[in-house]
């Protein structure tokens, strides 16, 4: 068995961008300007949004965080989103989600200028990942291709199963996986909450992706001998060992099914530090593809 080390593998990915962007310096170019917009006081939210302002501060680019009270009008929201559309000094920009009931997600998305979203969440970059044309993937699953081809993973003609549709991650990452790209060419099966037989689903998978958010769901006797596992889940559980209360979990009961895997993710320290990694290089390109 071994370790994907996402941790690992996303410092690599920012010593990369820092490279790029002291020649920027060096050649007198603009550096890269991401804007986080963090709504109301999520502990995992804040935590990311923390985590992607002080990667920013590692590599050079300049960062600003926009925080803001639960309580503010999606209308307010939504005038700030026009107004960085418009500033071109910003690059890119996120907003990050889950946001408060009142305000509405789609709303929010749609608001966001396809070229300056960073998240790859806009329907057009949606669009464009469809139909494999150049575009801002989602952060998540690019991260996940990203830390597979970096560590000499083979996908083609591999057997996938993706367990969870959500639209950030299971979705988009069921077509990047199928597409015809060297780290594609899976024949994916997307599973979620209405399949039927899913443990005999996953057991025959050689690659299995868990993303719905249940802690140890993936148990050691739906995994075959030699499969490669990505713990996409980071849920927040009790634990009085922990001086914080709690513990990070994953979608899969990592301490049995490791010892099966040719490959598997830790929870912390997988996919999580390969999705800041993601959204660092989208920014990068933001700002290239615009100005030289």
């Amino acid at each position: 068995m071994k370790l994907l080390d996402g941790k690992a593998t996303a410092a690599a990915i920012r010593e990369e961008l820092k490279q790029a962007v002291d020649q920027r310096k060096k050649e007198g170019k603009k550096i890269p300007h991401l804007v986080a917009i963090l709504v109301g006081n999520d502990g995992g939210s804040l935590t990311y949004v923390n985590a992607k302002v002080k990667a920013c501060e590692e590599i050079g680019f300049e960062s600003t965080l926009i925080h803001y009270d639960e309580d503010i009008s999606e209308q307010e929201l939504l005038n700030k989103i026009l107004e960085l559309n418009e500033d071109d000094n910003i690059d890119g920009f996120i907003v990050q989600l889950p946001l408060p009931k009142h305000i509405d997600e789609l709303k929010i998305t749609l608001a966001i200028n396809p070229l300056k979203d960073v998240d790859g969440f806009h329907p057009e970059n949606l669009g464009k990942m469809m139909l494999n044309l150049p575009g801002f993937l989602p952060a998540t699953p690019a991260g996940i291709l990203e830390l597979m081809k970096r560590n000499g993973i083979e996908t083609e003609g591999k057997d996938c199963v993706v367990i969870g549709r959500s639209n950030i991650v299971g979705m988009p990452l069921s077509v990047m996986l199928s597409r015809n790209t060297p780290t594609g060419n899976c024949t994916v099966t997307l599973t979620h909450s209405r399949t039927k037989k899913l443990k005999e689903k996953v057991l025959n998978a050689d690659i299995v992706i868990a993303a719905i958010g249940k802690p140890g769901f993936v148990t050691a006797d739906m995994v075959k001998e030699g499969a490669i596992v990505i713990d996409v889940g980071t849920t927040r559980v009790p634990d009085s060992s922990k001086k914080r209360g709690w513990a990070l979990k994953g979608d899969v009961d990592f301490e049995n099914v490791a010892p099966k895997c040719a490959y598997i993710t830790p929870v912390p320290g997988g996919v999580g530090p390969m999705t800041i990694a993601s959204l660092m290089i989208n920014t990068l390109r933001s700002m290239e593809l615009r100005r030289k």
